[in-house]
């Protein structure tokens, strides 16, 4: 990495791999014969405070979902979907 924060994003990936093995994101399987493994790849955010500066490095490892083909990769999908009080909305529900 040569980005004059690499020392930050270093340290938020490693934040990011610690977390994912707190929280068994994944089991680690042999990979079946003939089958090909699905990529992934980082994605970095600067996370910038009401001034401008930069207060977090975030860096999300991903995987390359597009490469995926329904019915040999994967079954059923998944959408998280928020529930309206998450939201933070403080008039009622007709007014939307």
């Amino acid at each position: 990495m040569e980005d004059v924060d690499s020392r930050h994003w270093q340290k938020a990936m490693q934040s990011e791999i610690e977390s994912m093995f707190d929280n068994k994101v994944w089991s680690l399987v042999d990979l079946p014969k003939g089958i090909k493994p699905i990529g992934c790849k980082w994605v970095y955010k600067r996370k910038r405070g009401m001034d401008g500066k930069v207060e977090t490095f975030k860096a999300r490892l991903v995987a390359k979902g597009y490469t995926q083909k329904e019915g040999i990769d994967y079954e059923e999908t998944f959408s998280p979907v928020a529930m309206l009080k998450s939201l933070g909305y403080s008039y009622p529900l007709q007014h939307l």
